[in-house]
């Protein structure tokens, strides 16, 4: 038992990414994205782009689990484990197949409100993400993705459509997932849809730290547009950030070691969420440029639109904490974006990610203190091997344990005054993993029948976190 109470309409739930779940890569008039290049990989075995695609290779995210033609039974299957709300993500190129077409394609606008009325039918609240790592390929193509300032108007001409279109059927709306991604080589491609000339790998790319940091205050830019509009179109609409949360502690007590982690904190975290919660560059990010001969446009209008389109509530993803040090030669582990040296404190996944309940709420704290807005986890979770019993139960006892730990601390921090509101583990559903393409590296409460080679029947099966998860939510977090 759990003796803290969350509130009573504390919205329990999970997430899943149009890219990642829904399938129908080119069906219905959607236009390829970035995701759709991407071949499949695994633990050891990086992710290739392909700008073109490649005869006899596997392109995972193309059917994915099909959630696409199957949403009604997984809505379903949701609703029984008693869900308030799903956080999903609209596929751009689903509603605007090129990123720059003159009109947006009916059938995908059709499809998601088909989705939110199928939620609304269950009685849960959409969360929806208007970018979730894929833009559409041929802005790539033609514009070098969002390095180019015109992305910001096709983004924001995309944004006008949904707000439009889907106005009393949503409420809470999230710009860009994980945004500070772009903050490490890795985001080029995933999060800025830039591919520099030797880009072959996904985890090894060429970079351009001008150019990746021009892409990100354009989203910056589009995101704060994005906001302004949403609030002009329908006042009862909330707009988010989301951040990827790298909770970064000081290896030792080393002075040293405690102002790398203040300084890696600040520049890997708290300053996407500063300009978009504030409405401006933060005075500690351009010594940073300037440290880095960190250079790109920016201008007085820029200045006006970020504080004119400041978000509603804060959300972040969380999976893991890191530590970091000046000097220490100590083991490294990889993480979720960014890695850092081992904790001893702390156990790991089969991923080798550092599991950290008590991170969670320390980080809970620290952006509340920091920003004073209503607060949302919107992923979190433990991706690992699930295996099926000869009488088709599925015993994730691990899982069950990581969201229990996490849970509760969550819990504690409402204890303690902070005002979260929502919680999505990721992948509620098993789905393509966005890093290493696979299928067997699992987040889901359902099982999904498909192996990292795209073999399977795609049926769905209930995971013993599934019924744990249903009395967590039958009981608001008080059976555990």
């Amino acid at each position: 038992m759990n003796n803290v109470k969350f509130p009573k309409d504390f919205l329990w739930g999970g997430a899943i990414a149009a890219n990642q779940c829904e399938g129908a890569w080119n069906i219905d008039g959607k236009g390829a994205s970035t995701a759709d290049v991407m071949t499949a990989g695994d633990k050891n075995t990086p992710r290739r782009i392909t700008m073109e695609l490649e005869k006899n290779t596997f392109y995972p995210n193309h059917e994915a689990i099909d959630f696409y033609h199957r949403y009604k039974e997984d809505v379903a299957l949701f609703a029984e484990m008693g869900f308030k709300t799903l956080r999903v993500s609209i596929g751009w190129s689903r509603i605007f197949p090129n990123g720059d077409d003159d009109q947006p394609n009916e059938k995908g606008l059709q499809f998601y409100e088909d989705l939110f009325k199928e939620l609304k039918k269950y009685n849960i609240e959409p969360l929806v993400t208007l970018w979730h790592n894929e833009t559409p390929l041929n802005l790539v193509k033609k514009y070098n993705g969002w390095a180019s300032r015109e992305l910001v108007d096709f983004f924001t001409k995309y944004c006008e459509t949904v707000f439009n279109r889907y106005k009393g059927l949503v409420k809470y709306w999230i710009t860009f997932n994980e945004i500070n991604a772009l903050m490490r080589p890795l985001g080029n491609w995933n999060h800025g849809a830039i591919l520099h000339e030797g880009t072959k790998y996904f985890i090894h790319q060429k970079d351009d730290v001008n150019m990746r940091f021009q892409a990100l205050h354009h989203q910056f830019v589009a995101s704060a547009k994005a906001v302004k509009l949403a609030h002009e179109i329908d006042e009862n609409y909330q707009v988010g950030c989301m951040i990827c949360y790298i909770t970064t502690y000081p290896l030792t007590c080393n002075p040293t070691d405690i102002l790398k982690a203040q300084r890696e904190d600040r520049v890997l975290n708290l300053f996407s969420s500063d300009v978009q919660v504030f409405g401006s560059y933060p005075y500690y990010i351009e010594k940073y440029f300037k440290e880095n001969n960190i250079q790109f446009s920016r201008n007085e209008e820029d200045e006006k639109i970020l504080k004119e389109g400041t978000v509603d509530f804060y959300s972040l993803s969380y999976y893991m904490s890191v530590c970091t040090s000046e000097e220490s030669k100590e083991e490294k582990v990889d993480g979720n974006i960014m890695g850092g040296f081992k904790n001893p404190y702390l156990k790991t996944s089969d991923w080798d990610w550092q599991i950290d309940p008590t991170g969670l709420r320390w980080t809970l704290h620290h952006v509340y203190d920091r920003y004073q807005i209503p607060v949302m986890v919107t992923e979190n979770g433990l991706g690992a091997k699930d295996s099926i019993e000869e009488d088709g139960s599925i015993h994730d006892d691990y899982r069950i344990s990581y969201l229990r730990d996490h849970i509760i601390e969550m819990g504690k921090a409402i204890e303690e005054g902070v005002d979260l509101i929502c919680y999505t583990p990721w992948g509620c559903i098993d789905l393509v993993s966005v890093s290493t393409g696979e299928m067997e590296k699992r987040y889901g409460m359902i099982y999904v029948d498909k192996d990292n080679e795209g073999n399977g029947t795609l049926e769905r099966k209930k995971k013993d976190s599934f019924f744990w998860y249903k009395k967590v939510i039958e009981s608001n977090g008080e059976s555990m």
